[in-house]
C-alpha cells in the first residue's frame, strides 16, 4: 500500500515529471519553486520540529502556509510581491497534489483558497538614448572584456532579450545578412527569432571576429570559455552603470538591471510606432 505521508515523493514527481517534462517551465522558474521549499522546509524545522522526510501532506495546511507566509514578511522582510511569488510556487504544487491525492481533496482546496496581496504595482523604469550611450561609454573596447560587454548590453538594450536568453546565446544563434536574427530559446523553452538592429548586426559583426575562449561556444563567455551567470551579467552592468553616473546625472535617480533594458528596448520600439 502506498503510504499517504510521502509528500517528498510528491513533491519530487511534481518538479520532475510536471514542471520540467509536461510542462517545460524556464530553469528560473525552476529555481524560483525550489527556492520557495527550501525556505518551506526550514519553517517546518522550527514550528514543527520535522525535517523534510518527516512530514506529510497533512502538515503543509492552509494554518501553517498562513504563518509561511507571514514569517517571510515580518522576519525575512520579503515584499508583498515576493510573498506572493512563494504563493505561488505553493499552489502550483497543490493543484498537481490534487490529481495526485483526491483523498486529501478538502484540505487541497483549503490551502488553494489562501489569497493574494494586494499590492501597488510599481512603474517599471526606462532608460533613455542618452542614458544607454552613456553606460556603453564607459566600456573599454581596447580590451576583450570591454567588447564583449559593450556587445553584450548594447545587445540587451536594442533586442529586448531577456538575459537568460542572451547568456544562454552561442555563437551559432546569430544569422547576419538578410533577415538578421538571433535564434534564442525563451520562456517555456520555446525557440524564436528575434530580429537585429543595423547598429545590433555591426557590434556583432565585430565580435565574432573574436577569437573564441579556450573552444567555447557561448557566445558571450567568461574569462575561461564558460557560459556567464545572471548575476555576473548584473554585476557587470552595476560596474558600468557606476562609472556613467559620474557624468548622466539622470541615471543616479534610478535602479537599473537587465530586466530596465529589455523594458527600455519595448519603449523604444513604441516611440518608433512599431508593435512589440
Amino acid at each position: 500500500m502506498r503510504r499517504t505521508n510521502d509528500l517528498a515523493v510528491l513533491i519530487e514527481r511534481w518538479f520532475t515529471d510536471r514542471l520540467m517534462k509536461h510542462r517545460g517551465v524556464s530553469p528560473n522558474t525552476i529555481a524560483s519553486y525550489r527556492d520557495t521549499f527550501r525556505l518551506l522546509f526550514a519553517f517546518a524545522q522550527t514550528r514543527l520540529g520535522r525535517s523534510p522526510s518527516q512530514l506529510t501532506l497533512r502538515d503543509i495546511d492552509a494554518p501553517f502556509i498562513g504563518a509561511f507566509l507571514e514569517n517571510l514578511e515580518t522576519k525575512r522582510s520579503a515584499s508583498v510581491r515576493t510573498r506572493n511569488l512563494r504563493l505561488t510556487a505553493i499552489r502550483s504544487f497543490f493543484r498537481y497534489a490534487a490529481f495526485e491525492e483526491p483523498a486529501h481533496s478538502a484540505h487541497i482546496q483549503r490551502v488553494l483558497a489562501i489569497p493574494s496581496k494586494r499590492c501597488d504595482k510599481r512603474q517599471l523604469q526606462f532608460l533613455t538614448g542618452p542614458e544607454i550611450e552613456a553606460i556603453l561609454d564607459c566600456t573599454d573596447r581596447s580590451t576583450w572584456l570591454g567588447r564583449r560587454d559593450y556587445t553584450l548590453l548594447l545587445l540587451a538594450a536594442q533586442t529586448g532579450l531577456r538575459v537568460s536568453e542572451i547568456i544562454d546565446l552561442d555563437r551559432d544563434s546569430v544569422m547576419l545578412g538578410r533577415g538578421a536574427h538571433v535564434q534564442c530559446i525563451g520562456k517555456g523553452r520555446k525557440e524564436r527569432s528575434t530580429p537585429l538592429t543595423k547598429v545590433a548586426q555591426q557590434a556583432l559583426r565585430y565580435w565574432l571576429k573574436e577569437p573564441g575562449k579556450r573552444g567555447a561556444t557561448a557566445l558571450f563567455p567568461n574569462m575561461h570559455g564558460g557560459r556567464l551567470s545572471a548575476d555576473g551579467v548584473q554585476a557587470l552592468l552595476n560596474k558600468y552603470v557606476a562609472k556613467a553616473r559620474e557624468h548622466c546625472q539622470s541615471l543616479r535617480s534610478k535602479r537599473v538591471s537587465p530586466h530596465v533594458l529589455r523594458h527600455s528596448a519595448a519603449m523604444e520600439l513604441l516611440s518608433i510606432g512599431a508593435e512589440c
